[in-house]
């Protein structure tokens, strides 16, 4: 189930009825389905980008990953109860796919370490889901032709069943909504910062910040430049445009 917020169709259930949504569907094996974030600062960007607006429109998964998504709900007369993050979703279906045996699952995104570090945490975390593949792209705007055939000869070779996408907002979006037709997967995540996370190389604060909606701060203190627009450009946006739509709701 979904519901409108400024005119996307976002997720609302609950993290556990997600996961088990995406994974039936897995099974079943019917289409390909892939998942997005939503949160304030990629609606912003995508105000002003029409592909990545796009592909948030026609991601089969859109899902509350920020704060504000969860309070722009509650203000439009919502029923998103909490936020559902990228990690959750990858925690979630890791964990069914564990239980599952026998499936598999390979990691585009971030740098050789970083991969070299997901493959001991993922034999460690989830020993009975097969890696097929790794795979870090050149780090560039745009893709040549010769790369994307390179990245959709990799991951056709060994056909995954779920393809972890970690290329960071808005590339790994526009990437995946322009590719996924050609690609041998049944489903695909856009899960950006999670390939930090589950590292380590970036600490996920405690649950109960988490819980709290004040996961941004600590790092908004950690790396300023890197989130400094977020905050300060994206968010005053983001409440400006809910308090105009819950005006126009009202009248």
């Amino acid at each position: 189930m979904s519901e409108k917020i400024l005119g996307y169709d976002v997720d609302n259930q609950s993290v556990d009825v997600c996961v088990e949504n995406i994974f039936k569907e897995l099974k079943e094996k019917n289409r390909k389905r892939w998942l997005a974030c939503l949160n304030p600062h990629s609606y912003v960007v995508a105000l002003r980008d029409e592909h990545f607006f796009r592909s948030l429109k026609l991601a089969d998964y859109l899902i509350a990953d920020g704060i504000g998504i969860v309070y722009a709900s509650r203000i439009l007369g919502g029923n998103i109860k909490q936020r559902v993050t990228g990690f959750d979703i990858f925690r979630g279906l890791n964990n069914r796919m564990n239980e599952e045996c026998g499936m598999s699952v390979f990691f585009l995104g971030s740098t050789e370490e970083n991969l070299g570090i997901i493959r001991q945490n993922m034999a460690r975390d989830y020993p009975n889901i097969k890696i097929v593949g790794v795979y870090s792209p050149p780090f560039s705007d745009v893709y040549s032709t010769e790369d994307l055939a390179r990245i959709e000869g990799y991951i056709n070779s060994v056909k995954p069943d779920v393809l972890w996408v970690g290329m960071t907002a808005p590339k790994q979006e526009k990437w995946i909504m322009s590719n996924i037709s050609r690609l041998d997967v049944h489903f695909v995540g856009a899960i950006g910062a999670v390939f930090d996370f589950y590292t380590g190389k970036v600490k996920r604060t405690s649950p109960l910040i988490q819980r709290m909606g004040l996961e941004w701060l600590p790092r908004l203190i950690r790396q300023p430049k890197r989130l400094w627009k977020r905050m300060f450009i994206s968010a005053p946006i983001f409440v400006w445009n809910v308090f105009i739509e819950y005006i126009h709701m009202v009248r």
